[in-house]
């Protein structure tokens, strides 16, 4: 026996154990809209510190009276406003992003897909740009490039009554930044249903599903609508992704649910490197324990995480009320938000349910629809509670790992890649501090000339986060071009390139 790696392993062990009941809520907010029951699907961190949630009203109405739902919060999670937006027939927000003067929520309008500009400050509508592609239309995600905006879903859905949709044909739309349609074209050859879209060295990363929603699917097209390559990935079930994220290296994760080779829905996280081969996949599911025959477990949403994982987010629960059976007084017929944390290499660093037992409430099912990581190291997870639940927790990313040796090894000091790379006008840079100390990051221009103090202050280990917005010390919008940005802590100092574009 070596008592030496068990002795780190067991270290290791409470470490995690101690990180895992970090990952507890610091709090708790739900907001419902006109209809009956809400469901957001898409969530994010703003410039500002709060938060935006977009989705629907009137969710399990007649599509006809479904509303595009939005509510902004504070960052404590008070509503600052919400909005909802009804041009007739069935209407859904199912993205958004962030610019300069708005929020681009991305989604469908009288089953058109659609861009809808809101003012940041009063949630009115700044405009809304439609386009008939033919039967059921929406745009599920878009990202902003050097061009413009592309925006990518799909058309001609079979299912015209609900507001959920698993078949169609892929579609993607080149626009303008005003949201003026430039060029669009079916890609149903390659991808029947058009989740994800992002941009990462000039060339747009789509995921989605093959036809008949049996299997992942991505492809790399360049800005010009070039197919670079596409892979499937997927066993002889249904498997079925809906989210994606990429990291400062261009490996993508992927994540959503699977049948194959499970004896019901589990959580199907993929990740792959930049020529979509496999590096490795996990399917995991049922974390509390109940009879996995009747326990779906369902993933919406994935974040990457600066020490080469993931955290991937779903609900878990019993679909069809088929038995009820308790542990520890928790029935199986109670939905969770099921949380993963993982690993470079893939495996479970920590998992955790939430539920409406956590405050106290037993009326309403939790499912976790979304996630964005948060500056302070936490996360804000979108909650489907028949209400757009915003679960703000802390702690959500761990700094420890261990080595294939047994080894426990600290994250050392690592300054990311900013995130989108080139962009306009807001990037994200992600760093990992080993301990605590004084962090400066600073922006300078390609002459060295200081543009920015973004960090210039004690901050303590751990994975943080924040943003630019493209301006100097005086608040004045900088012109387009490459940037440096430079982060320092004690004698050590890292610099990187960025590129914002006009």
């Amino acid at each position: 026996m070596n008592c030496g790696n068990n002795m780190k392993k067991l270290i290791f062990f409470f470490i995690i154990a101690g990180i895992s009941l970090g990952q507890e809520i610091d709090w708790f907010a739900s907001y419902n809209g006109s209809g009956e029951e809400s469901i957001g699907h898409f969530i994010i961190e703003c410039e500002d510190g709060g938060f935006l949630q977009v989705g629907e009203t009137y969710f399990f109405s007649n599509s006809l009276s479904t509303k595009l739902y939005v509510v902004k919060t504070s960052s404590n999670g008070t509503k600052i406003w919400d909005n909802e937006i009804y041009i007739g027939g069935h209407n859904l927000g199912n993205s958004v992003i962030e610019s300069t003067d708005g929020y681009l929520i991305f989604g469908g309008l009288d089953r058109n897909s659609s861009v809808i500009k809101l003012n940041k400050n009063s949630g009115n509508v700044i405009f809304n740009k439609s386009f008939d592609n033919g039967g059921t239309d929406a745009f599920e995600n878009g990202v902003q490039t050097p061009n413009g905006i592309v925006a990518v879903g799909y058309i001609n859905s079979e299912d015209q009554n609900n507001s959920f949709y698993t078949e169609g044909e892929g579609y993607i739309s080149f626009l303008d930044y005003e949201a003026n349609e430039i060029t669009s074209f079916s890609i149903s050859d390659y991808i029947s249903q058009a989740y994800r879209v992002q941009l990462f060295d000039n060339h747009l990363y789509i995921s989605g599903l093959t036809e008949e929603a049996l299997n992942y699917k991505m492809l790399k097209m360049s800005l010009d609508g070039d197919i670079i390559w596409h892979h499937e990935y997927g066993g002889l079930g249904s498997d079925h992704c809906f989210a994606m994220d990429m990291n400062e290296q261009g490996e993508i994760f992927l994540a959503g649910h699977t049948t194959s080779n499970t004896e019901n829905w589990d959580v199907y996280t993929i990740k792959l490197n930049n020529e979509g081969e496999v590096l490795w996949e996990n399917k995991t599911g049922n974390p509390r324990g109940f009879n996995p025959l009747y326990i779906h477990d369902e993933a919406w949403g994935i974040q990457s995480t600066v020490d080469g994982g993931c955290v991937t987010v779903a609900g878990t629960g019993d679909e069809y009320d088929n038995y009820s059976e308790c542990n520890d007084n928790v029935c199986s017929d109670i939905w969770s938000a099921y949380i993963i944390k993982y690993d470079s290499d893939g495996f479970i660093v920590w998992e955790k349910t939430f539920s409406p037992l956590d405050i106290g409430n037993e009326n309403y099912d939790w499912a976790a629809e979304d996630i964005d990581l948060t500056l302070d190291g936490g996360a804000i997870i979108a909650i489907d509670n028949g209400q757009f639940g915003f679960l703000k927790l802390n702690n959500i990313q761990n700094i420890a790992s261990i080595n294939k040796n047994g080894d426990i090894i600290l994250s050392q000091f690592t300054l990311g890649q900013n995130y989108p790379n080139p962009f306009n006008p807001i990037t994200s840079i992600r760093y990992d501090l080993k301990n605590d100390g004084l962090v400066k990051i600073i922006i300078y221009d390609i002459a060295g000339k200081v543009i920015k103090s973004l960090v210039n202050g004690t901050q303590t280990s751990g994975t943080k986060s924040v943003h630019w917005n493209s301006t100097n010390d005086l608040g004045e919008h900088v012109s387009a071009g490459l940037y440096l940005y430079t982060m320092q802590l004690g004698e050590s100092k890292k610099t990187k390139k960025m590129m914002l574009l006009k």
